[in-house]
């Protein structure tokens, strides 16, 4: 897979893909709300807090893949002796927390 939050060159299975899915179905769920609220002219404060069910949902997402990342990256430093796997690490924590 290219598209999990690191730019490594290699791929894995995520340890928790039902997990992953559900909560961005849950996410896509909230923005689609939005989207038909902002289109019937749904009050700003109650579009409001839509989005923040929308950003609650894509943290909680977010939080699932980082925690698989970490654990993926720190079995490949420990196995392999790969140091390379926690600067891709510390580059995704990097990125997540902006």
């Amino acid at each position: 897979m290219d598209d999990h939050i690191h730019s490594g060159s290699h791929s894995h299975i995520h340890e928790n893909q039902k997990a992953v899915v559900n909560r961005l179905a849950r996410a896509i769920g909230h923005l689609n709300k939005v989207k038909r609220m902002v289109e019937e002219g749904c009050d700003c404060s109650d579009v409001l807090v839509q989005l923040a069910a929308v950003r609650s949902a894509l943290d909680n997402t977010g939080k699932v893949i980082l925690n698989d990342h970490i654990r993926h990256c720190m079995v490949d430093a420990v196995q392999e002796g790969n140091e390379d796997a926690i600067d891709d690490l510390c580059s995704a924590i990097e990125k997540f927390m902006k």
